[in-house]
């Protein structure tokens, strides 16, 4: 079979470059395999509409305000978009959590790519097919570096990574946590953005392979917990940098990573706090963790991720 070329269009800002996802591979220019990855292809053979959201219809404004509905950004063309790529080519995959704030608007995303996709998943119940997304991860290293790497050289027990976000309730159970742990003073490193002064992070950073290679354990903790589906780069990043996660989310990690690759934080409050201070007291159960977390980092790298996944539906339906 000849290689076929994949495109992409994205609701996230900043990734309309044409070499998305070529870190994933190992070969030159986005090739895994059957396919190439080329997101920005005039004409491609399949398209992936990665966390595309489809513009919702506008409720009529009332008469004295429809002078602002001419000076609004003109709605998007959708058959303009899809690059002349047949339905039964086209893929929708939903990847951010099912917060109860957003469900409404996954529901619609989903009913709205029924009339344009041949195959739809999100990891939620309310997707056509669902499903765990395929792994994507944000440590800018490529894929040779990190399928043949060693571990790193660790001077530091933990780190947590993640933001001042506080727009739902979980994201404010999380900064209730972080600053739980704060008080308490238990001894991590923090980055992120717009995090609170109270919280003493150290600000984002462009590569979390620096926020995450030089530790032992790493704080991964999901936004959303609640269903047997979910599971994001939260705990990818941190096994590729060679970490044992503390992970704080739903089950569907348990399905897809072997058992000892990270321990479960049992919850958000003086019994997780307690828990991850003895975990990080000593580095016994990173020593105890090194084999299974270099057996999950070869499923990541070639079984959960994106492009493999890509790889696979383009051979069953070519």
């Amino acid at each position: 079979m000849s290689q076929k070329i994949v495109g992409m269009i994205s609701g996230y800002k900043g990734i309309e470059q044409r070499d998305w996802l070529w870190k994933q591979s190992p070969h030159a220019f986005g090739v895994w395999g059957n396919i190439q990855m080329i997101a920005t292809a005039p004409e491609p053979d399949f398209l992936l509409m990665y966390q595309f959201d489809f513009p919702r219809p506008s409720k009529p404004s009332p008469w004295w305000k429809s002078w602002r509905q001419k000076r609004s950004t003109p709605k998007p063309d959708i058959p303009s978009l899809l690059r002349n790529v047949p339905k039964e080519r086209i893929i929708y995959l939903l990847r951010e959590p099912p917060l109860e704030e957003v469900v409404p608007r996954n529901k619609y995303n989903y009913q709205a790519a029924s009339q344009y996709c041949g195959y739809i998943s999100g990891p939620d119940k309310y997707a056509p097919d669902p499903n765990y997304m395929p792994a994507i991860w944000y440590v800018n290293s490529s894929f040779r570096e990190l399928n043949e790497m060693e571990p790193p050289a660790k001077n530091r027990p933990c780190s947590w990574i993640t933001s001042g976000i506080d727009r739902t309730e979980n994201h404010r159970r999380r900064l209730a946590f972080l600053q739980l742990l704060r008080d308490k003073n238990l001894d991590f490193d923090l980055y992120g953005r717009g995090l609170p002064s109270s919280s003493k992070g150290f600000g984002s950073v462009q590569n979390k392979w620096h926020a995450m290679a030089p530790y032992y354990y790493n704080l991964s903790i999901e936004n959303y917990a609640d269903n047997e589906l979910y599971v994001s780069e939260k705990l990818w990043d941190a096994l590729l940098a060679w970490c044992l996660p503390i992970y704080y989310g739903g089950s569907a990690a348990d399905k897809i990573l072997p058992p000892g690759s990270f321990l479960r934080l049992p919850s958000m409050d003086e019994k997780g706090l307690e828990f991850v201070r003895e975990v990080t007291s000593s580095l016994d159960a990173w020593h105890e963790a090194k084999e299974a977390i270099a057996e999950a980092r070869q499923i990541i790298l070639h079984e959960l991720n994106l492009l493999a996944w890509l790889s696979n539906f383009v051979e069953k339906i070519s």
